[in-house]
């Protein structure tokens, strides 16, 4: 078993408890309210900003010309992500610019950008990669059940192949990088928490 696939399944129990949170579960049945899914919006977008920043450091950590490759087709996936954000905030009048961050995104914007600033490209990765897995879990979960129009393209998106593909490019990279540390364990276990933080964070509670 790939490291990628051992820490994933290590975490299941977050997966399982972010996909059936009430506002995962609103974007497929269309039952979110639309102000929950605004907020949520603008915070995202704060974030992408400092995932692609997170990636750069990647990339300049990165050890061969596979690694520049990967990174950068990362970040231009992130890029692709903001597009999408941007179109959702000119249809539902979202304001991105000058977004103050609740507490739920600045720590998960601190958790990132700390462990890209030490340097380690795995343990980066690793805190990386949680991310783009869930986002493709949930994507491919909720296509597989009837989606309510309201938000059914944020559900195609992550449920799209062409996401699938930058996930499994990521894990590929953390098996390339990572070692089964305790350091690694724990980003990975991290991020998942702060992604379960940043959904519940969405859903009146902050």
């Amino acid at each position: 078993m790939t490291l990628a696939r051992a820490l994933w399944q290590a975490n299941a129990d977050l997966a399982r408890k972010i996909l059936t949170h009430p506002f995962v579960r609103g974007l497929g049945d269309g039952s979110l309210p639309v102000e929950s899914f605004k907020a949520y919006v603008a915070q995202d977008a704060y974030f992408l900003e400092a995932f692609a920043r997170s990636y750069a450091f990647c990339l300049a950590n990165g050890e061969t010309r596979s690694d520049l490759y990967g990174f950068a087709d990362l970040i231009a996936g992130v890029l692709d992500e903001l597009k999408l954000h941007a179109s959702y905030a000119e249809r539902w009048k979202v304001e991105l610019h000058g977004v103050v961050p609740i507490a739920a995104t600045r720590a998960y914007v601190d958790f990132l950008l700390a462990a890209a600033r030490r340097g380690d490209l795995g343990e980066t990765v690793a805190a990386m990669t949680p991310c783009m897995r869930l986002y493709a879990f949930l994507g491919q979960t909720l296509a597989r059940t009837e989606v309510a129009p309201l938000y059914a393209e944020w559900v195609k998106t992550y449920a799209d192949p062409g996401f699938e593909a930058l996930a499994s490019r990521l894990e590929v990279l953390l098996d390339g990088h990572a070692t089964d540390s305790e350091a690694v364990r724990v980003n990975y276990r991290g991020a998942m928490e702060l992604e379960y933080r940043f959904f519940d964070a969405h859903w009146g509670k902050e």
